[in-house]
């Protein structure tokens, strides 16, 4: 509880009467904080603290990587920005030993100044002085933003795209120099042989050449090892189904790790722009999305291992085997394996594919098509998405449809804005036939079902998202899936005639008891961020339901072996 007489050693409320101390005292909050705990997150609502005893520290997210800015003393107060300006917390504070806060809401805060106004105006000078001067936080958001790592490779080299494409999903901040650039060799210095791109150099660290993903994300200090050996859930892929489940998962308290193959945000995380999704009224990328619910999720406490792969799933003992020989044993398994883009037939695409053609498109590939002619295959959403976000570079995009409209595939917010941009063409009944090029994409040929012609296009880049398909190959026999091979859940199971337990199969529950399945890989209508969000926080509270019952039913079995002896 807060006295009066603490509320009199904070410095812009030491001039109050006594009477005033105690009304500030009776409306604040007391907050006891641990070492690492957060008073207040980045881009949290507005509210002033006032630290009573500790330290805390000013902490900003600069270039993927947790930056004290600043420091609090007990008598010091925060968050006087956003209290004063109506903003969000431009920056975090969070507790450098155990200290004990107060904060004062809005409302409250308000009500102190309006009864003594110097409160405010003292407040207010602070939050100015936090803002302005080199050392503030104008200063910070002028900064240039330092990259983690730099990579050397040629533009057209699969392994480079490969390895560019990981840093920008990860969300590792870096420069890409190709050799012969003006700035190149400033930045570097001597390049090393052709055959031996890309290289990568960590910023105050290492220099490897040719690395593998794994070894890339051992250097930038990424989860790739689990720190414990069992688990009451084990989420397999971090798409946005995963990532709902590990913030759910951690938050109500569930020892929750996240297993992904290769980096967070699963296929919507290829996304340029979601537009529909609710909340967020001007649209964010698929790498924004993953980017939050990853920060969210380790927040929380749940953990994230990238560049690992399962060889093998135990159904029976819920045994996950990693790829190196790492065993996780699990209470609960959850499927969120996601899906992958499916793959063009066309002749010479598999050959070109990483030089000059591509599979999906995320944000940040749109400044590689500057001043090119680029096409997109594909009528989807996701479609619509790349070409609006490819023609802010390029010099002209073109949607290849194989079908006769694009109201059968593409929400229609998406076709009212491809009619507004004069640098997009749209081509229906059309189908690739080949890509042509030696060492990269020159041209690709296709053709008009109506007039069955076939032309010749020059193309800079081939984006392809035609469809997908599920990742479940690995899975062992016991879990069922329909014939295109997506996982059955709930009464699909038990129309199936795979389930043998005399309770119903939970909604999100595969044909083995305990092992959910979320998400792009579960057999469902419904193919949508939001869905999937959703069932990953569905999947937690069937986790939930199974562990109570799996629970009760050994409490149960104990008794009755207990009064049978």
């Amino acid at each position: 509880m807060i006295t009066a007489e603490e509320v009199g050693r904070v410095e812009v409320f030491s001039g109050l009467s006594e009477e005033d101390r105690e009304k500030v005292a009776r409306a604040a909050a007391d907050i006891t904080l641990q070492a690492g705990e957060y008073a207040a997150y980045e881009g949290g609502e507005r509210a002033l603290f006032a630290l009573l005893e500790g330290r805390i520290e000013a902490v900003k997210l600069v270039s993927g990587i947790d930056r004290v800015v600043g420091e609090r003393s007990p008598g010091d107060i925060f968050g006087e920005v956003p209290i004063t300006f109506g903003t969000l917390f431009p920056v975090g504070f969070r507790a450098a030993e155990p200290s004990r806060v107060l904060r004062l809401e809005p409302s409250e805060y308000y009500g102190v100044i309006s009864v003594a106004p110097d409160v405010g105006k003292e407040v207010g000078r602070l939050a100015s002085h936090r803002i302005e001067g080199p050392r503030g936080l104008q200063g910070l958001a002028n900064e240039p933003s330092r990259p983690r790592a730099f990579v050397v490779g040629e533009r057209f080299d699969p392994a480079t795209a490969e390895l560019r494409r990981f840093l920008d999903r990860n969300q590792i901040p870096y420069a890409w120099l190709e050799p012969g650039t003006p700035d190149a060799e400033r930045w570097w210095g001597a390049f090393p042989a052709g055959e031996d791109m890309p290289v990568i150099r960590v910023v105050d660290g290492k220099t490897v050449v040719r690395p593998s993903l794994r070894r890339a994300a051992e250097l930038l200090e990424l989860g790739t090892e689990p720190r414990f050996a069992e688990y009451d859930t084990v989420v397999i892929g971090a798409g946005p189904a995963g990532l709902a489940a590990a913030v759910y998962g951690a938050s109500e308290g569930l020892r929750t790790i996240v297993v992904e193959r290769e980096a967070p945000g699963g296929q919507a995380g290829t996304s340029s722009r979601i537009e529909n999704y609710l909340g967020f009224p001007s649209g964010l990328s698929g790498d924004e999305l993953a980017s939050r619910a990853l920060q969210q999720a380790r927040r929380l406490g749940a953990e994230i291992l990238v560049t690992r792969t399962i060889t093998r799933l135990d159904a029976a003992t819920r045994q996950v085997h990693l790829d190196g020989g790492d065993v996780l044993r699990a209470r609960t398994l959850i499927l969120a394996c996601g899906v992958s883009w499916r793959r063009h037939p066309a002749e010479g695409v598999d050959r070109l594919t990483g030089k000059g053609v591509y599979y999906g498109a995320a944000r940040s590939e749109a400044a590689a098509t500057h001043g090119l002619d680029v096409h997109v295959v594909g009528a989807g959403n996701s479609g619509g998405q790349a070409a609006i976000n490819f023609s802010h570079h390029a010099r002209k995009v073109t949607i290849l449809c194989r079908g006769d409209a694009l109201e059968k595939s593409m929400s229609r917010y998406l076709i009212d804005q491809l009619a507004t941009r004069p640098n997009i063409e749209v081509r229906l009944r059309t189908e690739v036939l080949a890509a042509h090029g030696a060492d990269v994409l020159e041209a690709i040929d296709v053709r008009n079902a109506e007039t069955e012609e076939t032309t010749r296009l020059e193309s800079g880049a081939l984006f392809i998202m035609i469809g997908a398909n599920a990742q479940t190959q690995w899975l062992p026999p016991e879990i069922a899936l329909d014939r295109n091979g997506f996982v059955l859940t709930g009464a699909d199971v038990s129309a199936n005639g795979g389930w043998e337990l005399d309770r119903d199969p939970y909604l999100l529950e595969t044909s083995v008891p305990g092992v959910f399945a979320c998400g792009d890989v579960r057999f469902s209508p419904v193919k949508r961020v939001a869905a999937a969000v959703g069932e990953g926080s569905m999947a937690i509270a069937f986790v939930h339901q199974y562990l109570q019952t799996a629970t009760n039913g050994r409490i149960a079995a104990a008794s009755l072996s207990g009064a049978s002896s």
